[in-house]
């Protein structure tokens, strides 16, 4: 890990449940390396968290500030809908922000909207092609695969891209759902090369599910974004659901509306601060 001149200023944060750390980094500071994120995100000796996120000075034109997700393992990831969330929460108090404005992450740019007590992410449109997931050994889409994994057996699953790959498994009940074995399995699978988030879906209404996801980097969470939309992207290509949805996780309740196939997702959900610290 390397060496600070001083303590880092962060604050802690969750959307659903799904806890951060966030930093703030506009202007020219270096990000955090995989070392220093196990340490802030390990639950005993450091802060403890899902995700580090950094606040940065944007890229893109007409972008507020940049933000990117870095896992508990130290790994890096494209996309995080909670996290988004946060750091749109982050900006409106820092001042940096009002009610609408767009942030960029690793997967693109997204609208940002105030939507109650919380803030409502523009997703960007779902991808099945499986180069763009990416899935290996398959050529074509589709809305169900049915493949053999190893340890598991034949698996039957959809699968999309939110910016980061996800694969949606439906099952009767989440509460007896393998989570952590299917979900380390499949992450170990040759088929998807860069691992996936798998999630774990029950369809209770047209309008509502319930949702469990086992996140790559990190295990199982009390609520991913990303894995949300994904849950409906899949559920609402195969008649599962409808294009409007609540998605019910262990931490709280995320609003997921799609239009069309062709339209961008959009997902709305609570932005939480928890305390404010410094790492030493």
């Amino acid at each position: 890990m390397s060496r600070r001149a001083a303590p880092l200023r962060f604050s802690k944060m969750h959307g659903a449940g799904n806890d951060f750390v966030v930093l703030d980094l506009r202007g020219d500071v270096a990000p955090p390396d995989a070392a220093l994120c196990r340490a802030l995100a390990d639950r005993h000796t450091g802060v403890g968290c899902d995700q580090i996120l950094t606040i940065e000075s944007p890229r893109a034109a007409g972008a507020l500030a940049r933000y990117r997700i870095w896992n508990a393992d130290g790994s890096s990831s494209q996309q995080c809908g909670n996290g988004a969330r946060c750091v749109a929460a982050w900006l409106v108090r820092d001042g940096a922000a009002t009610d609408d404005f767009v942030l960029e992450s690793p997967a693109g740019l997204h609208g940002v909207t105030r939507a109650g007590d919380g803030y409502r992410i523009a997703m960007g449109v779902p991808e099945f092609a499986p180069s763009r997931i990416p899935m290996a050994g398959v050529d074509a889409p589709l809305s169900l695969y049915t493949l053999p994994v190893d340890g598991v057996g034949t698996l039957a699953f959809g699968a999309a891209s939110m910016g980061n790959p996800h694969a949606v498994i439906e099952v009767d009940d989440i509460d007896t759902a393998d989570v952590a074995g299917v979900g380390r399995a499949l992450q170990a699978s040759d088929w998807f090369p860069e691992s996936v988030n798998v999630g774990f879906a029950q369809v209770v209404a047209a309008d509502r599910i319930r949702l469990r996801v086992f996140e790559r980097g990190v295990g199982e969470t009390l609520a991913c974004g990303s894995g949300a939309c994904a849950a409906v992207a899949v559920l609402a290509r195969r008649g599962r659901t409808g294009r409007s949805v609540a998605v019910s996780l262990p931490g709280g309740t995320l609003h997921i509306d799609w239009p069309d196939d062709d339209a961008t997702l959009s997902m709305a959900g609570p932005a939480a601060f928890v305390f404010e610290g410094e790492f030493a």
